[in-house]
């Protein structure tokens, strides 16, 4: 793989990747990346790997219709201004006839606006709000893993089987955040009527100070709690939890906890027996993901993080697109991505066309701890086409075209 790298305007980086093949000139077929590489690393790092391990596959096969895919990437720094600046580069000067990427909701919802504004096809691969698929929802964008609403509804489906009556939440002050803990109260409180929610805690993403807030939610006295907290945020959170008693007797329902990205960092400071979504990578044993951890294992010499897979089918999504459509032309990618079956390592998804989200799907278990480090137990795989609302409901939320 030949790398060639220049700097961009505002400091962003763009690097220019391809699969080693004889010439790219003009026939290549340029789709634009973009995400926040240098604002969460532990997750876009891996990220990175998998959509590079992908493209490297799809040009090593031939490309798209016999064309080579190209990828121009950008960092946004996990800034939307940063993110629409590198959007407008790469379709108006570099020449991308799709978008792809981008991790904090924030930063997804403003390349969407772009995207719709442009008309430009873009695919989202990590942001989670459900607002991108729904309520800002449209016909530019579709959303690759599964939302807060289809994550909320798996976790809220156990948590609904506690005891626990009294409940506190903890969350990021952004989108993202506060959509997750809308949407699990929403859900848990349908299957529960009895349900009380009786605190809440927002510290800025980045920049949690973990000991008032577990003070805080100390002082509500709940019986279980829904954390929404992740990377260095989580760390600290579980840290200041267990020295203070926190977690003793409290069940713990946890967005994203159990990806390897955020629970192997904990090592053996793990918590145990949180509910939680994610990533058992050494734990899945299915052909398709044997055939994927072989090839990761064997370019990068390291285990996959859930980045890894997403930017893997993320990357595979973008080339089945082009060739269905057989045009790079936004209408026709549109009309190809509607309904489009693929074959992940977690098995075969398809994109909605009633509101463009993918029916990828998320591993529902429990933290553990296993010679010194986290990992996930007792894990099912819940499909996403399971835990997404049907066509009315959607039609309601989603604005008209």
């Amino acid at each position: 793989m030949r790398i060639l790298s220049r700097l961009a305007l505002a400091g962003t980086v763009a690097v220019t990747l391809f699969a080693a093949l004889p010439s790219l000139a003009a026939d290549s077929i340029k789709i634009g990346e973009i995400n926040s590489y240098s604002g969460l690393p532990a997750f876009t790092e891996p990220y990175r790997k998998g959509w590079q391990l992908a493209l490297e596959e799809i040009n090593a096969a031939g490309g798209v219709n016999g064309k080579p895919l190209e990828v121009i990437s950008k960092d946004d720094g996990g800034k939307p201004a940063s993110a629409i600046t590198a959007a407008n580069e790469l379709t108006s000067s570099d020449g991308a006839v799709m978008l792809m990427g981008t991790f904090f909701s924030n930063v997804g919802l403003a390349v969407s606006d772009f995207a719709k504004q442009k008309d430009v096809m873009f695919l989202a691969a990590e942001p989670l709000t459900d607002a991108i698929t729904w309520s800002k929802g449209n016909a530019q964008t579709f959303r690759l893993r599964p939302s807060n609403y289809m994550q909320a509804a798996m976790l809220a489906e156990e948590a609904a089987k506690l005891p626990a009556k009294n409940w506190a939440t903890v969350a990021p002050n952004y989108e993202y955040g506060q959509s997750a803990v809308a949407v699990f109260k929403q859900i848990l409180s349908a299957k529960r009527p009895d349900v009380k929610w009786v605190g809440e805690q927002w510290p800025t993403q980045g920049k949690i100070d973990a000991g008032p807030v577990v003070e805080a939610l100390l002082a509500t006295k709940p019986d279980a709690i829904l954390n929404v907290t992740f990377g260095g945020d989580l760390v600290k959170f579980v840290r200041e939890g267990s020295t203070r008693g926190l977690f003793k007797d409290r069940a713990v329902v946890s967005f994203l906890t159990g990806e390897p990205e955020y629970l192997a960092p904990l090592k053996d400071e793990a918590p145990t027996g949180w509910i939680v979504t994610g990533y058992p990578w050494n734990a899945v044993k299915t052909p398709a993901h044997d055939a994927f951890l072989k090839a990761y294992q064997a370019k990068y010499n390291d285990y996959p993080r859930l980045g890894s897979i997403v930017g893997y089918v993320t990357m595979k999504a973008a080339a089945a697109i082009l060739a269905k459509a057989g045009s790079t032309d936004t209408a026709a990618l549109i009309k190809a991505a509607e309904g489009l079956p693929l074959e992940t390592p977690f098995g075969p998804i398809s994109f909605r066309a009633i509101d463009h989200q993918s029916t990828m799907g998320a591993f529902v278990g429990k933290t553990a701890v296993q010679d010194g480090n986290g990992v996930m137990t007792d894990f099912v795989y819940r499909d996403g086409k399971d835990y997404l609302p049907d066509d009315a409901t959607v039609k309601g939320m989603r604005p008209a075209p």
